[in-house]
C-alpha cells in the first residue's frame, strides 16, 4: 500500500519546493491509475493500486507544480517504480496525433522488388551458408501479398544453403501476426506446435500462437544448423522470433542480450486532458519457458559483441559441419580400442544413435563439444577414463643430480615406524618403470630400508592417483618371495588382441620384505588406476588386507587416440586385467576387507596390528 501511493506522494513533495498555483487535482492521477488497473498486461503486479486511488479520491488539496511536463515526468518515476515496469510513460502531448501504420500500397512488380531489396540482405556466404537480414518483420497479412515475390526473390535461393544466420541485430518493429509465419519455416509441417501465448489485457483472452502447417513455399530443413545474431537494438516483435527459435532448440542465439520490448504498447489518453499514458497491454508467454523476453530481453547462447556475431556464428556453422565426422570417427575408434569389446561395441552404437537424434546439433565451440562428448562417454560406458582429453606432449626427462633426486624422493615417499615396528609407507603416485629403476638403489637407501626390517608393514595409498603401471611387476615382488614366480595378473591388450602375464621379478634392487609379515593396504575413493591393479593383485593373492573405502575404478592407463584429422583427442583405456580370475576393478573399484571411511583407516589399521602383536605377548 505505501508502495502503491506514488500517485499522490511525489506530487506533495513538489508542492513543498513549489508553490506556482496549477489546475491539476487529484481527479486527473484517478484517470491515470483507472487506465493503468483496466490495460496492464500483468494486473498481479498492480496490488494496492485499488487503495491507491482511493487515496488519491479523497484528497482535496489543490497541486503545486511548475507545470505539466513536470508533472508527467514524476508521474512516470512514480508508477515505474511501484510497478517494475519501465515501460509504463506518462507523458504530456497538446499537439499528439496517434501514429496510424502505413498500409503497403499496390506496387508494380518492379518497384516491389526494389523496396523488398532495399529492407532485405541476401547474402550466399563461403561454405554455402546463408546470410539473411531482415530489419522490419513482415505480418501474415503483407506477407501474403509480396509472399510469391519473396520466395522468388529470396526463400528459394536459401533454401539450398547448408545451414543459415538469420541477421536480427537490426530489427526493431514488427507485426506480431509475423512469428508463426517465420518460426513455421523453421519447424515440421506436422504435428503444429503451441509457439507462444499472448494474453491481451483489455479483452481479458489469451491467444495461443500456433505453427502454420500450410505455407507459401518449402520449409527449411529442420536439421540444418539455423544461428540468429542479436544485439541490444533488437527489439519487439525480432525478439519474439529469436525467443520462440531457441526454446523450441531450432536455433542458436548468438550476440548481445536484446532490448527487453513489448509485443504491444498503447498510447491513451488521459479523459479529456493532454495527458497520455503509454501502457504495455499484451505480453508474451512462453508455453516451454513460462515466462517472457519482454523488459528482461534475449539472452543469447553465445554472448559476443554484436559486430563479433557474425564471424562467431560462421565459426560455429563450420565446426557443426565436421560434428558428424568426429562423433563417426569417436564410436569407430571406441568399438577398436576398447579394453572391453562389448562395452566398446555398445557405446559407438549408442554414439551414433545421440547424433542421429540431434543431440550434437547445438554445440558453439571446439570446448563444448569436448565437454558433451566426455559426459556422453562417460554416462554409457561408466567409465571415468574414457573421455575427450588434450594433446599435451609430454615433457623432456629432467637431468637431476644426485642430490636432487634425494630431496624429490623425501618429498615423495613418507615413512614412519609405529608402536610394536609397524612400518609406514606413502606414496601418492607410481612411476615409469625405466625411471624408476634409474634411481632404485636411492629409493631403497632412503626410503625402503627405514620400513623393510619392521614386523609389520601398512601402506597408504589413499592418496595414490596412480600413474603408469610399468613398476607394479616390480614393487609386488617386494612382498613375495624369491624362490617362486607368481603370476600376478594377466593383461589383455585390445589393439593387438594379446594377453601378457604380469609375473614377479627374480631379482630386485634390496631386500625383499616377503610373503610372512602381515601387511595391510589403505585406500580410499581417490585411490585409482595403478594403485588399484596393486590392490587388486595383493587382495586376490591373498597378500593383503584391504582397510578404507572402495577405490575409484578407473583403469589400466589410457591411451591418447586423435579422431581423424581434427584436433579433437579421446583417451582410451585399452587394457584390462585378467576378468576370468574374477570380476574386472576397471569402472567398479575394489572393494575393502573392512570398509572404513578414508580418514579413520590408518587409526584402524594400527589398532588391528596393535591388538595383533598384543596378543602375542
Amino acid at each position: 500500500m505505501a508502495k502503491a501511493i506514488f500517485l499522490i506522494a511525489p506530487l506533495l513533495v513538489l508542492g513543498n519546493v513549489f508553490f506556482i498555483h496549477a489546475s491539476f487535482t487529484p481527479g486527473l492521477m484517478v484517470d491515470m491509475a483507472k487506465i493503468v488497473m483496466d490495460n496492464y498486461c500483468s494486473p498481479e503486479k498492480l496490488v494496492g493500486m485499488k487503495e491507491a486511488i482511493e487515496a488519491a479520491s479523497s484528497n482535496t488539496e489543490i497541486l503545486n507544480i511548475p507545470d505539466a511536463e513536470t508533472l508527467a515526468t514524476v508521474l512516470s518515476a512514480g508508477v515505474q517504480a511501484t510497478v517494475s515496469d519501465p515501460r509504463l510513460m506518462v507523458s504530456y502531448e497538446p499537439n499528439y496525433v496517434p501514429v496510424v501504420p502505413p498500409k503497403m500500397p499496390p506496387l508494380p512488380p518492379d518497384q516491389l522488388i526494389s523496396v523488398l531489396q532495399t529492407s532485405i540482405k541476401l547474402d550466399i556466404l563461403e561454405g554455402n551458408i546463408g546470410y539473411l537480414r531482415i530489419d522490419h518483420i513482415l505480418g501474415e497479412e503483407v506477407a501474403e501479398k509480396v509472399g510469391h515475390v519473396l520466395l522468388d526473390l529470396v526463400w528459394n535461393k536459401i533454401l539450398p544453403t547448408s545451414a543459415l544466420i538469420f541477421d536480427l541485430r537490426y530489427t526493431s518493429s514488427g507485426d506480431i501476426t509475423g512469428v508463426s509465419y517465420i518460426v513455421s519455416y523453421f519447424t515440421a509441417a506436422e504435428p503444429t506446435i503451441h509457439i507462444d501465448s499472448i494474453y491481451d489485457r483489455p479483452s481479458n483472452t489469451t491467444t495461443k500462437v500456433l505453427s502454420m502447417s500450410t505455407l507459401l513455399g518449402e520449409r527449411y530443413d529442420i536439421t540444418k544448423p539455423l544461428i540468429i545474431l542479436t544485439s541490444k537494438n533488437t527489439k519487439g516483435i525480432a525478439e519474439d522470433v529469436a525467443y520462440c527459435l531457441q526454446n523450441l532448440k531450432r536455433a542458436t542465439i548468438v550476440g548481445e542480450k536484446t532490448a527487453g520490448g513489448s509485443v504491444k504498447v498503447d498510447k491513451i489518453k488521459v479523459a479529456d486532458s493532454d495527458f497520455y499514458i503509454s501502457v504495455p497491454t499484451a505480453k508474451s508467454v512462453n508455453p516451454i519457458t513460462h515466462s517472457s523476453w519482454e523488459v528482461t530481453g534475449v539472452t543469447p547462447d553465445v554472448e559476443v559483441n554484436a559486430e563479433d556475431a557474425l564471424a562467431t556464428a560462421i565459426k560455429i556453422v563450420n565446426l557443426r559441419a565436421q560434428v558428424p565426422a568426429i562423433i563417426e570417427g569417436s564410436a569407430t575408434l571406441i568399438a577398436d580400442n576398447y579394453a572391453f569389446e562389448d562395452i566398446g561395441a555398445d557405446v559407438a552404437e549408442k554414439l551414433k544413435g545421440l547424433l542421429a537424434n540431434g543431440e550434437y546439433s547445438t554445440v558453439v565451440s571446439k570446448e563444448s563439444l569436448e565437454v558433451k562428448l566426455s559426459a556422453d562417454l562417460k554416462t554409457l560406458s561408466g567409465d571415468k577414463s574414457l573421455k575427450t582429453t588434450s594433446n599435451t606432449p609430454a615433457l623432456p626427462p629432467m637431468d637431476y643430480s644426485p642430490e636432487m633426486y634425494i630431496e624429490l624422493i623425501k618429498v615423495s615417499f613418507q615413512t614412519d615406524i609405529f608402536e610394536n615396528n609397524i612400518g609406514y609407507l606413502r606414496f601418492d603416485m607410481f612411476g615409469d618403470f625405466e625411471e624408476v629403476k634409474a634411481i632404485a638403489q636411492i629409493i631403497i637407501e632412503h626410503v625402503w630400508n627405514k620400513v623393510v626390517n619392521t614386523d609389520a608393514m601398512i601402506v597408504d595409498l589413499r592418496n595414490n592417483i596412480g600413474g603408469p603401471t610399468t613398476a607394479i611387476a616390480g614393487f609386488c615382488s617386494y612382498f613375495f618371495d624369491a624362490d617362486k614366480q607368481i603370476v600376478l595378473d594377466k593383461l589383455y591388450d585390445r589393439p593387438s588382441g594379446t594377453i601378457t602375464a604380469l609375473q614377479t621379478l627374480p631379482e630386485l634392487t634390496g631386500t625383499r620384505y616377503g610373503s610372512k609379515k602381515s601387511l595391510i593396504i589403505l585406500t580410499s575413493g581417490a585411490t585409482a588406476g595403478a594403485a588399484e591393479e596393486f590392490v587388486y593383485i595383493m587382495k586376490k593373492l591373498g597378500r593383503a588386507m584391504i582397510i578404507g573405502e572402495t577405490t575409484a575404478g578407473a583403469s589400466h592407463p589410457p591411451v591418447t587416440f586423435r579422431v581423424g584429422e581434427t584436433d579433437i583427442f579421446l583417451s582410451i583405456p585399452t587394457i584390462h586385467s585378467d576378468t576370468a580370475a574374477g570380476p574386472a576393478w576397471e569402472g567398479a573399484g575394489i572393494a575393502p576387507h573392512i570398509p572404513v571411511p578414508a580418514d579413520a583407516a590408518l587409526e584402524t589399521a594400527k589398532g588391528i596390528f596393535n591388538k595383533h602383536f598384543a596378543g602375542q605377548k
